[in-house]
């Protein structure tokens, strides 16, 4: 870990919006990064069979979730970006996975000519890695968004992508093609850009800003169809899975997002999991912890092994003051899903809250574990250095600050606790070492650089 910090290459320009805005009601249009690990799953299970039949590792290729009404969605290299508008306006997985084709294709093609942009505008920037559930609860803690920066520049850079009439028509071809080689229907592509066609008549201003990058008519849309239809896998659909899964992530993001409208949508009469589960996200949202409880314990009666309702409780009873009851489902949560990073932050933050050494010592552990698999995980760097606060294990608090600095991009505050880290750490020592590699990749001033010099530690040479 002496190297300097994985998430270097996306500092270009950090972007995230504080928790609060990812989960308010009334700043639902604001465009946030958010984290959720069952959609990202849902939604890497979608892509997959696309990059892979497109030649990418679909291991290698993040997924940018992005909280905002806006339809879109875009591919970047090691990158895939949905909006979660668009999620929400797809019919089914066979048409998300039509946009997903899409997005590839231009990506195949070479169209993203401005990927030096993307690069340059950090489009891989660190992602706040926590679920939404933990984002809400964050969102009554001013103390958790303290150093989240929020920036338009990613936002603009996306919106900068733009592609010709022919790009387009030869993306829809490369996307019908993969789709096709995936052993997909080519269906959803088609029907999507038709369900939109009216956009067309659209003056610039009135059209969502996918339609304005991607430009749309009805001579493309009737050449798609004929394309599609005499492919091999034309007839397929999706799989009973599929569709449910879907059903969940809409149904999720529904009542993250907008809980009043989702508790009239998702009627008390519906009896689907979807509908309860998004009815009990609901509640939650709109304080109402008792209701939302009480209907998780039901669908964990019929789903005991579904981490992610243990994860919901385990949040709900956390945000609302009820410390130690939210232990237990946290932990269940985590056993059940061991390999994902959100799940141990959960139950990390819920450990060193509780007044108690051995559970601090714990919530340490479990962190520190998290980071293991995401490095760059901002909030749990935080959350370490609350914990190594509590534990007055002064240098090591110090030393997880300056990390959380550094990857949400405030490089004087990093190169500050980084070099209060090294008057505490013992000389020498990997933390230490560590401390002095986010000093140094943190943009010190010539005279910093000198400070270090005299130490005998760098050698500087005079400019």
């Amino acid at each position: 870990m002496i190297s300097p910090p994985r998430s270097i290459s996306r500092m270009a320009s950090v972007v995230a919006l504080a928790a609060s805005l990812a989960m308010t009601p009334s700043l639902a249009n604001a465009q946030s990064l958010i984290r959720d690990t069952e959609i990202e799953e849902i939604l890497f299970r979608d892509s997959a069979p696309i990059l892979e039949a497109a030649g990418i590792d679909s291991k290698s290729v993040e997924i940018l979730l992005i909280g905002s009404k806006e339809l879109n969605a875009f591919a970047a290299p090691r990158v895939m970006g949905f909006y979660t508008g668009l999620i929400l306006e797809s019919d089914d997985p066979n048409e998300l996975q039509g946009v997903i084709a899409h997005e590839v294709g231009h990506l195949a093609g070479g169209h993203s000519a401005r990927s030096d942009d993307f690069n340059r505008a950090g489009m891989r920037p660190f992602l706040l890695t926590m679920g939404l559930g933990v984002l809400a609860a964050l969102a009554g803690s001013p103390e958790a968004a303290i150093g989240l920066a929020s920036s338009a520049s990613m936002f603009g850079t996306i919106g900068a992508l733009g592609y010709s009439r022919e790009q387009e028509s030869r993306a829809d071809q490369a996307g019908a093609t993969l789709l096709d080689k995936a052993g997909l229907s080519g269906k959803g592509l088609a029907d999507f850009f038709d369900n939109f066609r009216y956009q067309e008549v659209f003056d610039e201003a009135r059209r969502f800003a996918y339609f304005r990058s991607h430009p749309i008519s009805s001579d493309r849309i009737e050449a798609l169809r004929r394309r599609v239809e005499k492919q091999p896998n034309y007839g397929k659909v999706d799989s009973p899975e599929a569709i449910a899964e879907h059903a969940v992530m809409k149904a999720k993001l529904d009542a993250f997002l907008n809980p009043q409208i989702a508790i009239a949508k998702y009627s008390e009469k519906a009896t689907d999991y979807p509908s309860r589960y998004a009815r009990a996200i609901a509640y939650y949202q709109l304080k109402e912890p008792e209701r939302a409880i009480k209907l998780i314990d039901v669908l964990l009666n019929e789903q005991p092994q579904n981490p992610y309702l243990w994860e919901l409780k385990g949040q709900i009873l956390f945000e609302f003051g009820r410390t130690q009851e939210a232990e237990a489902p946290q932990r269940k949560s985590v056993a059940l899903k061991p390999e994902a990073p959100l799940l141990r932050i959960n139950l990390g933050q819920t450990l060193i809250a509780l007044d108690d050494k051995a559970k601090v010592n714990e919530g340490v552990a479990e962190l520190r574990k998290s980071l293991t698999q995401e490095e760059d995980n901002a909030v749990a760097w935080r959350l370490l250095a609350e914990a190594y606060d509590k534990l007055g294990k002064d240098g090591l608090a110090r030393l997880a600050t300056a990390e959380y600095n550094f990857n949400v991009g405030d490089k004087r505050q990093a190169r500050v606790f980084a070099m209060r880290a090294r008057e505490m750490l013992d000389k020498g020592t990997p933390e230490w070492r560590r401390a002095t590699d986010i000093f140094l990749v943190s943009e010190p001033s010539r005279e910093e650089m000198r400070s270090l010099g005299r130490e005998g530690l760098v050698a500087v040479a005079a400019h």
